[in-house]
């Protein structure tokens, strides 16, 4: 049998067994010579040098050493990056990629969850259920009518801003509902959006033609305030924002003050800063639904992420190429 390639372990030692529950790390450590309780978020000392010079995989997650140079020449054989959290971009040197180590993350399964979460909260705010459940705490007592002006999901207009891993997942999900779907990001153009089933569309006529407007573009600095007060105005009376990307992607001041005046409403998972001051009103306004940064991988959600490097950490040692891999040229523009 051939020998396991040593392997180490920098996250934050807490995530170990939740991004890896038993069955997950037994088969793990089959293909990896690793050590389940060796997490560490810092390399440091000469047993860290010894360790380092050896490995040919590390298995990183949120809490992680960082990947810069100096660490990856302790690291000589190292063949394999496995990221078991989202986002590696501030994680990882372009000297990975020079020496043709391969850099893997579970990005992807990060994706999931955010773009299930977003589309519960399309067809709860299609049904007016935010405003509805405070009314209803207020006045305890309803009358059943079917009249019900601006609710209902069928031929809603729901506006997707940016094809992102996330926001193409949303597009499948939207796919056996009656919406209309509109798209806006600059690097998708009419081809690949009618193979997505969407229309594209220039970002000032999205935000003003959408009922619901849900941002899935990554923090860029040219993302920075992407949806500003004057995108905030154009928005229809009544329509939903929808935000579980990053908060600097919207204007927090203009957005509080359309939410203040009660023209539109927002769901927010994230926010800018983060968490918001306590003082902020958008904690306490009727059509307000903000969450804390939910949106994402949590609970049992995790060890699905550990599935995705598990799985690649298989494929590793079979010599098959990995499926999650992280493409140098186009992380600048990824979250």
């Amino acid at each position: 049998m051939t020998a396991k390639p040593p392997a180490l372990f920098t996250m934050s030692p807490e995530l170990v067994p939740r991004l890896y529950p038993e069955p997950l790390m037994r088969r793990l450590t089959a293909v990896l010579d690793i050590d389940p309780a060796g997490a560490v978020q810092r390399f440091e000392g000469p047993e860290a040098d010894a360790a380092l010079s050896q490995a040919e995989v590390i298995v990183s997650g949120w809490g992680s050493a960082r990947f810069d140079e100096a660490l990856l020449e302790r690291a000589p054989r190292l063949r394999a990056i496995l990221h078991t959290a989202g986002s590696i971009k501030w994680h990882v040197s372009p000297l990975a990629w020079e020496r043709g180590i391969a850099v893997s993350s579970s990005v992807g399964a990060n994706a999931l969850p955010v773009a299930e979460y977003t589309l519960g909260s399309i067809l709860l705010a299609g049904k007016g259920i935010f405003t509805q459940r405070e009314d209803f705490r207020a006045r305890r007592s309803f009358t059943l009518g079917l009249i019900h002006e601006g609710v209902g999901n069928f031929g809603r207009v729901v506006g997707i801003v940016g094809a992102s891993r996330i926001g193409r997942r949303l597009i499948e999900l939207l796919r056996p509902f009656d919406f209309q779907v509109l798209l806006s990001d600059p690097h998708v153009d009419a081809a690949e959006a009618d193979r997505l089933g969407v229309r594209l569309v220039e970002l000032d006529d999205l935000m003003a033609a959408s009922d619901v407007v849900t941002v899935h573009a990554p923090a860029l600095p040219e993302t920075d305030d992407l949806i500003d007060a004057k995108r905030l105005a154009a928005m229809r009376d009544g329509a939903v924002l929808i935000n579980t990307a990053r908060g600097s992607l919207v204007n927090t001041d203009a957005l509080t003050a359309e939410l203040e005046s009660g023209r539109i409403s927002a769901i927010i998972d994230v926010t800018e800063p983060e968490p918001l001051p306590t003082e902020s009103v958008l904690y306490d306004l009727p059509n307000v639904f903000l969450t804390p940064h939910t949106a994402g991988s949590h609970g049992n959600e995790l060890a699905r992420m550990g599935l995705f490097m598990v799985e690649e950490a298989e494929r590793f040692i079979a010599g098959e190429p990995l499926v999650h891999t992280i493409d140098r040229d186009s992380l600048w523009k990824q979250a």
